[in-house]
């Protein structure tokens, strides 16, 4: 077990690694158990079980087992559950925080973020789950009645990446159950840890055995889709890249399956003239920085007006280089390894690109002589829309930084994307500010501001960049069917 982890004041070494499936912790039938990575040291920290395929529909039998009991549980109920799980994360923060540091290698300061933010799901699912309200009304006839019910949509895949392992899954799990569905978590095999623990805090506020089942696989394709191809599944929420978004969709075609997708995203940060200069750079560092620019919604490419470009440059490089990067279970680290050796390399391929393409280093653009999967936080100037960097997800601590001048340009290039998640704007004119946001061909826009995800709000996007609706009274709706009885008395 890592040291990080041992130093916790809960009990590390009871950390499950097995298959959760109908409630018991089992090993998987997919051959030799899959190692997890430090990537602050590249060290395992330990191993968790590899799922087969028949693992896979095991878990489908066992959401299907609980299905009827859970979806008829009273809404009460399952709120009280849902409460009582914020409670027990909230109690756990510094554990899991550290588990996060240590498996996915954020900062210690993000990872405890990461788990508030993720708890906080449970607590407002559980206040949305006594508000499913239908309707019942007169039809414009007179003949008859229009009765709307909602129902639980049935048993859901969920399907979550790496980076906020355990937002990602709370983000999932807590609607799901508010609506009464079971559920099969897939988490990513870089951080299986965080998911585990989750599940296990799950069955300890009371969710009844086979509600959430969890797999981890080796052979994630072929273990989606032979849950996919099963009649009794009837959601997929999957967060995670467009390439594999698109191929999940065809996949889920088979049996029209409902489908909610968080993809990728390109946000634009569009600094005008008349833009307060310090809340500028402020949300620029959290935008670009949060989680190591390792977010879908970090800001990905900066536009700043020519009145305030060589002045913002240099501020905000003055910023990135003074960034302490360090093992991310450090207390005093502001910036962790990236998750592998791979996102390092893309990372460096892309700054070698944007270099020939013209742009200008300022700040960092190498990777970190040591152990671990590190890049040095990196300004880039003057870089053109050709570069790769302004046209991929960086998904790192790189900003490639532009200069314009009309306003319409600016929107014009913010736009040029086929992703749409979200943007980021500065002004000081409210109006200007609301009117350009309107214009902006994206789900979400931080309007002044370089933080927008809150479990009351609906985050996702347009465009390449998903569909449906995650968070908020929005959320809990990806997990409902609505009936509808014409009825007369």
């Amino acid at each position: 077990m890592d040291e990080a982890l041992k130093s916790s004041t809960y009990a590390f070494d009871n950390l499950p690694t097995r298959l959760l499936i109908g409630g018991n912790w089992r090993k998987g039938r997919g051959g030799e158990d899959i190692e997890v990575l430090n990537p602050s040291t590249e060290a395992a920290i330990t191993s968790v079980a590899n799922a087969s395929v028949e693992d896979g529909i095991a878990a489908v039998d066992a959401a299907a087992a609980a299905a009827e009991n859970w979806a008829k549980t009273a809404p009460r109920q399952r709120a009280e559950v849902l409460r009582r799980a914020f409670e027990l994360m909230t109690e756990r923060a510094d554990f899991l925080a550290a588990l996060i540091a240590t498996e996915n290698g954020k900062a210690l300061a993000d990872a405890k973020g990461e788990v508030a933010y993720a708890a906080e799901f449970f607590r407002w699912y559980a206040e949305e789950a006594v508000r499913l309200a239908g309707e019942l009304g007169p039809s414009p006839s007179g003949a008859y009645n229009i009765m709307v019910q909602h129902e639980p949509i049935g048993i859901a895949l969920l399907v979550t990446p790496w980076n906020f392992p355990a937002a990602m899954a709370t983000r999932k799990i807590a609607p799901a159950l508010a609506a009464g569905c079971t559920c099969i978590l897939k988490p990513a095999t870089e951080t299986p840890l965080t998911a585990y623990a989750v599940a296990e805090i799950l069955g300890e506020a009371g969710v009844p055995a086979g509600v959430v089942n969890v797999v981890t696989t080796r052979s994630t394709g072929k273990v989606v889709s032979a849950i996919l191809q099963d009649p009794r599944v009837r959601k997929l929420s999957f967060t995670g890249s467009t390439e594999v978004g698109r191929v999940l969709l065809r996949e889920a075609s088979h049996q029209v399956i409902s489908c909610s997708m968080e993809l990728g995203g390109n946000a634009a940060f569009l600094v005008f003239e008349d833009a307060d200069f310090d809340a500028a750079l402020d949300g620029a560092m959290l935008a670009k920085m949060r989680n190591g620019g390792e977010a879908c919604t970090a800001a990905n490419r900066f536009y700043v007006h020519q009145a305030l470009y060589e002045r913002f440059v240099e501020a905000f490089a003055a910023r990135m280089s003074a960034v302490k990067v360090d093992d991310g279970s450090l207390p005093s680290t502001q910036c962790g390894p990236l998750v592998n050796q791979d996102a390092v390399e893309r990372i460096d391929d892309l700054v070698k690109d944007a270099v020939a393409c013209g742009a200008k280093v300022v700040t960092g653009g190498h990777r970190l002589n040591r152990s671990g999967y590190f890049y040095a936080p990196t300004v880039l100037r003057d870089v053109p829309g050709h570069a790769k960097m302004m046209n991929e997800e960086i998904f790192g601590p790189v900003a490639p930084v532009a200069s314009f001048v009309d306003e319409g340009a600016a929107i014009a290039a913010a736009n040029a994307t086929e992703f749409g998640l979200i943007s980021y704007l500065y002004t000081s004119d409210l109006q200007r500010g609301l009117r350009l946001s309107s214009q902006l061909q994206t789900g979400m826009v931080g309007l002044n501001r370089g933080l927008v995800s809150d479990p009351a709000a609906p985050f996702g996007g347009m465009k390449a960049s998903g569909l449906g609706r995650e968070g908020g009274r929005h959320g809990i709706m990806e997990y409902i069917e609505t009936k509808y009885t014409a009825v007369a008395w």
